[in-house]
């Protein structure tokens, strides 16, 4: 089904983009929320009419833009946070707000916690690539790493993938 989001959704699209997503991604997901139309014809010819004007305000920001992105694509920004004895799940977790301050902390840019794209909040210590939507031309990647100085196992040991189970764990002896 073809749909036009209404704002930026991570790993669907950004905001005014004409997407392809499953029925029922759209109906149990993107409509609810508010997140996106259907794109038919008087949609899209709204929407045409919308990314004209939009387009006039976005030249003016698109260079504010990216001398955000200069400044901060690509580098890491530390969190500290808290987690339980021998696991490596923090006590509540780092959310859009906390990652969105400390760049103000780091990098003296003031960013909106809606720019930060998250599909789910960190709730483990390590590295985490997160996207940042700061326009929409301008596209910025940067690390979150989520450390406990009082934790006494490493965080790369932390973040690791967890293995994966054998497919017949119990397999009768012939």
């Amino acid at each position: 089904m073809k749909v036009i989001l209404k704002q930026s959704v991570p790993k669907v699209g950004k905001e005014g983009q004409v997407v392809t997503v499953k029925d029922g991604f759209a109906r149990n997901y993107l409509f609810p929320r508010g997140m996106a139309v259907v794109a038919d014809k008087s949609q899209l010819s709204v929407l045409a009419r919308r990314n004209a004007k939009v387009e006039a305000k976005l030249a003016d920001t698109k260079s504010e833009a990216e001398g955000v992105r200069d400044i901060i694509n690509g580098k890491t920004v530390s969190i500290e946070g808290h987690v339980g004895k021998d696991t490596g799940k923090l006590f509540g977790a780092v959310t859009a707000q906390d990652i969105a301050d400390a760049i103000l902390r780091d990098f003296k840019v003031s960013l909106d916690k809606r720019a930060v794209l998250l599909s789910q909040p960190i709730k483990r210590l390590g590295d985490h690539t997160v996207e940042i939507d700061v326009h929409r031309l301008v596209d910025i990647k940067m690390t979150v790493r989520v450390f406990d100085p009082e934790a006494e196992v490493a965080p790369e040991v932390v973040a690791a993938p967890e293995p994966v189970a054998e497919e017949n764990p119990e397999t009768p002896e012939a």
